[in-house]
């Protein structure tokens, strides 16, 4: 019945087109706050001060005490669109731009890349469907290898990097890297599933697929798939005014280091 007692004429007893309808209007208007958020924010941004990080959380004394303890420790920051995908491109990218100025890890690393194809298809991952993205990946680190000098190569990362094509396909091939490292060592990372799947149903669900945001047995599989280690720095609303830190995998050195806001991953530079 509407306000006034009479039945609205379009009414049908039914309210499953409104309903419909609704979730129409919704999804549209998430699109158009992605869309914003696209075009406001690149892929990977430049390094800037993390001071900068004041002007976010100017009225929040919780926030402001521990932005105040991370610049402690901290020169910059290189923040990443926080489209679901901020943890691989933020890894990736530091992993990658680290290893730009160390030749001889550069080329291990390579070797490992270069055998990871057929790693994924010995684990039962479709080659047709791996292939595309193993392809461009090696394109970018024959790419970069193939540049003298470490600003040029790192200028070039961070074109690259922010083109979107090439730099979904390193997101999603990490992405790959870490779903074959936890079926790997399922045995291991089983007990990090909550529920009743099994590691194949959490990769399918929560890794394989772009925009899923990314928690600790990411990170751990991750680090793990490229032989790495990373600090994360945790900021959140939580008591004191210090910034958490975790190594991962734990007891590691780690050679990335990354700011966690909720839901969101940035690079960090000491």
């Amino acid at each position: 019945m509407g306000d006034d007692g009479e039945t609205p004429a379009n009414s049908s007893g039914e309210n499953s087109e409104p309903t419909a309808n609704q979730d129409e209007l919704i999804l549209a208007q998430q699109r158009q706050i992605e869309q914003e958020i696209s075009e406001a924010i690149p892929l990977v941004g430049e390094p800037d001060s993390i001071l900068s990080l004041n002007s976010e959380y100017s009225t929040d004394e919780v926030y402001l005490g521990k932005i105040k303890d991370l610049a402690s420790k901290y020169r910059s920051i290189r923040r990443t669109r926080p489209d679901g995908n901020c943890f691989f491109r933020a890894f990736s990218y530091a992993t990658l731009e680290r290893l730009l100025s160390d030749k001889e890890e550069f080329n291990k690393f390579y070797k490992l890349a270069e055998n990871s194809k057929d790693v994924l298809v010995e684990l039962g991952f479709q080659q047709f469907t791996v292939e595309d993205f193993y392809d461009t990946y090696m394109e970018v680190l024959k790419k970069l290898a193939d540049i003298e000098s470490v600003e040029e190569a790192k200028k070039e990362l961070q074109s690259i990097f922010n083109e979107q094509g090439y730099s979904d396909y390193m997101v999603v091939y990490l992405r790959l890297l870490t779903s074959a490292q936890l079926q790997k060592e399922q045995d291991f990372y089983s007990c990090f599933i909550e529920g009743d799947r099994t590691i194949v149903d959490f990769c399918h669900q929560e890794v394989e697929p772009m925009f899923k945001d990314s928690d600790h047995i990411h990170i751990m599989a991750a680090c793990s798939a490229l032989n790495t280690g990373v600090r994360v720095l945790y900021m959140d609303r939580g008591t004191g005014s210090n910034v958490t830190q975790h190594d991962l995998p734990e007891g590691c050195t780690p050679t990335v280091h990354l700011l966690y806001r909720p839901s969101h991953y940035d690079i960090l530079y000491v």
